[in-house]
């Protein structure tokens, strides 16, 4: 299935499933954030390879008043869809979101509107399949179940919380993403691990690191 969407860049990954806040205040994304609110439609999450998150004036001070005059921006070319779940206007000129990760995509083309926003023409990828947690990985679905409850005792409106129910424990996919999203690594490394279609392999490179930080962390402690 094939669909045009605007395109929200940004210097982070969106896992299917992951919570998305974003402060809106450039004119380019306040118009297209109303218009998918207002219409229940959602926008797609890309991460950058190039450019910032706000767009800025071209280092060359010899470049002309046009679509030129600004920074280049360049992306990957697969993301989420990202789902308004809540929106705000505390002042004008403002609007504060929440939104979740839902289905990944690949774009198939793009092009930049005269005021900066970009669109894009994605085909949809498959959702994970189920895949439950092998035994030999159960520790990780208890440690983080464990996390889930020490977040409960510090965050008592469950709104405010980085992960968001329902929780999936026993699903593979599930599982990774939300390790992943939470791990100290380069987004492009993100990415790669957000466009892997088995859910297993996924959490198993997941998990790879998290081993590899329990190491370092462990030999710091010496």
């Amino acid at each position: 299935m094939s669909l045009q969407i605007p395109l929200f860049p940004l210097r982070s990954v969106l896992f299917p499933g992951g919570l998305l806040p974003l402060q809106i205040f450039e004119v380019r994304y306040l118009d297209m954030i109303g218009r998918c609110h207002a219409a229940g439609t959602p926008f797609g999450v890309v991460c950058l390879t190039e450019g910032d998150e706000v767009r800025r004036p071209a280092a060359s001070t010899s470049a002309l008043p046009t679509g030129d005059a600004f920074a280049h921006e360049a992306f990957h070319l697969a993301g989420t869809l990202a789902h308004i779940t809540e929106l705000t206007r505390p002042q004008p000129g403002l609007m504060r979101i929440r939104s979740h990760g839902g289905q990944r995509f690949r774009l198939t083309a793009s092009h930049q509107l005269p005021h900066g926003l970009w669109m894009g023409e994605a085909e949809l990828l498959p959702d994970d399949l189920a895949v439950p947690v092998p035994e030999d990985l159960a520790s990780w679905k208890l440690r983080l179940e464990e996390w889930l409850a020490l977040l409960a005792q510090r965050i008592p409106d469950e709104s405010e919380r980085p992960v968001q129910p329902p929780y999936h424990l026993d699903d593979c996919g599930w599982l990774a993403n939300r390790f992943a999203e939470l791990l100290p690594i380069e987004a492009s490394e993100k990415q790669n691990l957000m466009m892997l279609d088995n859910p297993l392999l996924r959490l198993e490179l997941v998990v790879d690191v998290l081993e590899h930080l329990d190491e370092v962390r462990q030999q710091g402690q010496e």
